[in-house]
């Protein structure tokens, strides 16, 4: 039996309006990467109670899709988990056994033709490039990647999208209008990011006992052990009396287990019955409040935000948090460019160094005055929700 999806939110009045043809009744949702299946999810969420609705997380598991939707077909686990800031991670991909479920999924796409009324493609270009070469038309493109800033599509993204969406949402109109121009119904309604920040039952503030927070989002890839390891150092050199109350944000596919080993840690049992409580982390020193599915009350908890992780930095950015990341050699240059375009002043690279990554936070600690001149930096240049309306009545009206 598919299992029932739970709505937060019913859409408005407006949404429903706007929806000029029959609404469909089976659609599918098309996600590649662990981000993408959260704003997929939640889009999934908002959707009126008519529809059948099934979910294809080409990547992973699909945690993202628990209880609200059935998951279905052939999926990939790589090492990047689709995160491509790091250079050569899709050949990596490749070469260390994506190969090999190349035909599968193709297979599989190929056998839903006619299945669905609509498909919605959440992601980048592979999504997009998958549906082509299957044979799958007419979808509706949700391109959650791009910026706008740094480099626009290529000649031959904007010719798959031209053959394969017939709608496409884009994060800017300089994007859409790319599109627009190879004849795609693309639009630029928003940051559907900021539509989708998770929230749940957590209450960070019984937790709080010192005068600041940071919470961690070390990610949901290959480095999250590394990098969480690598936050808890910076935060160990903070002198015992400045040191800020501290939240992780753990993603669904993280083990606590594993990164609380590699930063010297023991994971103790939650304390409390809320569904947001993933339990503390302590060394007997430092304690760390760990949450799953809570990210954004985390985030609204904290003064400063220490990311490695793609959707919810933007989404740390978005709500006026400031963001310290660490910038690796391996990490691909021309993303970090792009992204620095957009973040501007609000996200703060530094070296990969535990000293380094201190002295900037204590700065910010030290500065509240410099934190809201960055967070109104951040909520500026990402936009505000509502992106998600929109596409919800493009999904049900077109």
């Amino acid at each position: 039996m598919p299992t029932p999806r739970r709505r937060s939110r019913p859409i408005s009045g407006t949404a429903l309006a706007e929806a000029t043809s029959p609404a469909p009744h089976r659609l599918l949702f098309i996600s590649n990467g662990l981000g993408e299946d959260s704003i997929a999810a939640e889009i999934v969420r908002r959707l009126p109670p008519d529809p059948t609705v099934d979910a294809y997380p080409m990547l992973g598991q699909g945690l993202a899709y628990r209880d609200l939707c059935p998951v279905i077909g052939p999926r990939a686990e790589v090492a990047s988990q689709g995160w491509r800031n790091v250079r050569f991670s899709l050949l990596r991909d490749l070469f260390g056994g994506a190969l090999g479920t190349i035909g599968p999924t193709l297979s599989f796409l190929h056998s839903l033709r006619g299945r669905y009324d609509r498909i919605i493609v959440v992601g980048d270009m592979v999504g997009v490039a998958a549906c082509f070469l299957a044979g799958l038309r007419n979808v509706v493109y949700l391109d959650v990647y791009k910026t706008g800033h740094g480099r626009l599509y290529w000649p031959i993204e904007r010719w798959l999208v031209s053959r394969t969406a017939a709608i496409a949402f884009c994060r800017s109109d300089k994007l859409a209008a790319q599109l627009r121009a190879a004849g795609v119904d693309a639009r630029a309604a928003g940051n559907v990011m900021m539509d989708t920040v998770t929230r749940g039952q957590y209450d960070a503030a019984s937790r709080r006992t010192r005068a600041a927070a940071v919470t961690l989002l070390p990610g949901s890839r290959q480095f999250t052990a590394e990098s969480f390891s690598l936050q808890l150092a910076a935060l160990r050199r903070l002198p015992p009396e400045t040191r800020p109350d501290i939240f992780l944000a753990a993603a669904g596919s993280i083990s606590l287990d594993d990164i609380a080993g590699a930063a010297g840690l023991t994971v103790l049992a939650p304390q409390t019955a809320e569904p947001g409580d993933a339990g503390t982390l302590t060394d007997g020193d430092l304690v760390v409040h760990a949450g799953r599915g809570v990210a954004g009350n985390l985030i609204e908890a904290a003064d400063v935000v220490l990311s490695q992780a793609g959707t919810a930095s933007v989404q740390a950015l978005g709500l006026g948090r400031p963001v310290i990341t660490f910038i690796n050699p391996r990490d691909r240059q021309s993303r970090v460019h792009a992204e620095n375009a957009l973040f501007g002043e609000a996200r703060i690279t530094v070296a990969p160094d535990a000293a380094l990554i201190a002295q900037r936070l204590a700065a910010l600690l030290a500065d509240p005055a410099e934190r809201r001149r960055l967070g109104a930096i951040g909520r500026e240049r990402i936009g505000p929700p509502g992106a998600i309306e929109a596409i919800v009545a493009a999904i049900i009206g077109g």
